[in-house]
């Protein structure tokens, strides 16, 4: 029987981001004008954009979608996480997403949104279902690399990016992805400093 991680060690920090996530929404246009991720705003020094862009969405569609997504990858991954391990591995997702598009996506301007931390989170979840021999890991570690380069080769989806109301930031899904990926290494280097 598939048994959810409801208990609040491994639910609260889902549960924070999402209401962040509403009450931002809620502030909108004043969220936005101070907490997107903005190019021009991160030259003069708005450091803390590169977190707090990850909380805003372009409209409720979007919204929904992201804490749909996030909602899923908990029900599926969420007993591998405590509260500390979740919000420091979100943390670094979120930095390592805005710094791969502040350095290699120059003409990303503006952005919000969560997909490219939820493409984080999905690759350590994959991740640590391999090593709790899960064969099905492996399936959604190559889906989501598969699905990324697919992306980075023919573009994002015009349906999704109606429903948004803006252009899907591939980019970001490949940012999040490799940084997920990294997080991974870490995972491993200090599994072997162990044996």
């Amino acid at each position: 029987m598939f048994n959810l991680p409801v208990q609040s060690k491994y639910s609260i920090a889902p549960l924070i981001i999402i209401m962040v996530s509403i009450v931002l929404a809620i502030s909108e246009p004043f969220s936005s004008d101070w907490l997107a991720y903005d190019r021009n705003q991160l030259h003069n020094f708005q450091w803390w954009r590169m977190l707090t862009a990850h909380f805003l969405h372009t409209n409720i569609t979007h919204l929904l979608l992201n804490i749909t997504g996030l909602t899923l990858l908990w029900a599926l991954h969420g007993h591998y996480f405590k509260m500390a391990c979740y919000i420091s591995q979100f943390f670094v997702l979120c930095l390592g997403t805005s710094i791969g598009l502040y350095l290699f996506a120059e003409q990303m301007q503006w952005y919000v949104g969560l997909s490219g931390v939820l493409h984080g989170l999905f690759v350590i979840g994959a991740y640590l279902d391999i090593q709790n021999q899960f064969k099905t890991g492996w399936i959604m570690l190559l889906g989501v690399w598969l699905k990324v380069t697919h992306e980075q080769i023919y573009g994002a989806s015009e349906e999704v990016a109606k429903l948004i109301a803006a252009h899907v930031a591939i980019d970001a899904h490949l940012f999040g992805t490799l940084t997920g990926s990294i997080i991974i290494l870490y995972y491993i280097g200090i599994k072997k400093l162990r044996t």
